[in-house]
């Protein structure tokens, strides 16, 4: 079963998701539908539990055909400076130059309760730092500087008008890439 994407203003997204305790028969379904989500959204490489409104920290990707799942992330250790274009399902059309740590080691549990570790950098280390925000009740919008936030969400909302006068479906026409300082 696909979910829906939550989208800015709801408050689940901003609320801090609760820890796994148990793996059991009922979280491998929810782990099944955030990836069915996440493939019948077909713009985004990870999706995390609060945004489909489920306040458990989970987050499933699906880069490069490699598709996992982690519970209970964090990160222990970072290092180096990247900026890219970053982009949320949560925040449809709006990308922003975003700065973060180049590499990452991630720490958490998989699906069969090991602990397991990913170092990553770049696209790999973004998306599992941007992913963990969301565990954490953190939108893009919360790591901008203040002006840097004024002209993004007033992007934000000239697409969430644009979007309410054409059809729902959201194209790669109407994305926009937004460079901030």
């Amino acid at each position: 079963m696909a979910y829906s994407i939550r989208t800015y203003g709801d408050p689940v997204l901003k609320s801090k998701a609760s820890p796994i305790t148990d793996v059991d028969g009922k979280l491998v379904r929810l782990v099944n539908d955030m990836f069915t989500t996440l493939r019948q959204n077909g713009l985004g490489i990870a999706l995390a539990a609060p945004q489909i409104g489920v306040q458990k920290q989970i987050f499933v990707w699906d880069l490069d055909e490699q598709q996992e799942v982690i519970f209970n992330p964090e990160i222990i250790e970072s290092d180096g400076e990247w900026v890219y274009d970053e982009g949320c399902l949560s925040i449809p059309g709006l990308y922003v130059e975003m700065l973060r740590p180049k590499t990452v080691l991630m720490r958490g549990v998989d699906i069969n309760g090991e602990i397991i570790e990913r170092e990553a950098d770049e696209l790999e280390a973004r998306m599992y730092q941007h992913e963990l925000d969301h565990l954490h009740g953190v939108l893009m919008f919360d790591r901008m500087q203040p002006e840097q936030r004024k002209q993004a969400m007033a992007e934000f909302r000239r697409l969430e008008r644009e979007a309410g006068a054409k059809a729902p479906a959201q194209s790669e026409s109407r994305l926009r890439r937004l460079r901030l300082t």
